[in-house]
């Protein structure tokens, strides 16, 4: 297919749809200002000082760097989670809560991002599946109970020249020991997944409602291929897979779009508006 077949099909799926399923990786913050980590310049680009260190983007995101370093280990993160605090959602989670908004059944997210952007742009928590967890909660470093809390009264301090932590750090409240964001790290044998196992749940019960489900996959990579894998189990042959350098699929799944986020997103918009379904 030509890029006006593919847009075509998109449109017809969309269109016809009684459920939009999002599934988003790194790609789909870019266009918010987010970095994607893509390979170590990329991650150096970020965070500077950790060259320095000689650490790459695995080797920071581990539990094994809060017990070996905890003022680096949190001042990747804290810098991380104040990043994504002041970051504003582009225009394209605007384009699918209205897409979302004309099916009967609504939308659900499912996302290996852990910056909470999709709340952020409105999208109710209820509907959303965090599969590697979420920075904006936290747990006991030992796991020593399978508690989560917010992280909403911890405001990091960061020294960019050093990429550490500047201050406090928390602390479980019920054991005392340090804490650490509830995302699912590299080789991670603490993470506590109780409230990615309820968000799957709802997933679940969400997409078993849905008749004529279209798959929206924006931003994911084959690098770490969950969001990739799980979209074409779930697609019925209606993917529409949006990336800049990987946007290759079978047509027997659905069709690709190479470009970014925002821009593939207007460009569909503009075919639903010219087919009179979204305006």
């Amino acid at each position: 297919m030509d890029t006006t077949e593919n847009v075509d099909q998109a449109v017809s799926w969309i269109k016809d749809a009684d459920g939009l399923l999002i599934t988003a990786g790194a790609g789909m913050g870019v266009d918010s200002g987010l970095p994607d980590f893509r390979g170590q310049e990329g991650f150096w680009r970020a965070y500077p000082a950790l060259r320095h260190e000689g650490f790459n983007f695995e080797q920071m995101a581990t539990a094994e760097r809060f017990e070996k370093d905890p003022a680096l280990a949190w001042g990747f993160y804290g810098h991380r989670l104040r990043l994504y605090r002041e970051t504003e959602p582009h225009e394209g989670f605007s384009i699918l809560r209205k897409w979302a908004a004309q099916m009967s059944r609504g939308a659900f997210v499912f996302t290996s991002n852990v910056d909470g952007q999709f709340q952020k742009a409105g999208f109710a928590p209820g509907r959303i599946h965090e599969c590697h967890g979420t920075i904006h909660q936290l747990q006991c470093v030992a796991a020593c109970s399978q508690r989560t809390w917010p992280a909403d009264e911890f405001k990091p301090t960061v020294d960019i020249d050093t990429a550490r932590i500047v201050g406090g750090m928390p602390h479980c409240p019920n054991c005392g020991r340090l804490a650490r964001p509830n995302i699912l790290m590299f080789w991670d044998a603490c993470w506590v997944e109780n409230d990615a196992n309820a968000q799957e749940a709802r997933l679940r019960a969400w997409y078993a409602s849905v008749q004529r489900p279209v798959v929206v996959e924006i931003g994911a990579g084959k690098a770490l291929p969950t969001v990739r894998n799980f979209s074409q189990r779930h697609a019925r042959h209606r993917l529409i897979r949006i990336n800049v350098r990987e946007s290759a699929t079978n047509p027997k799944d659905g069709v690709g779009f190479a470009g970014g986020a925002l821009d593939i997103l207007r460009q569909l918009d503009a075919g639903l508006i010219e087919a009179g379904w979204s305006n």
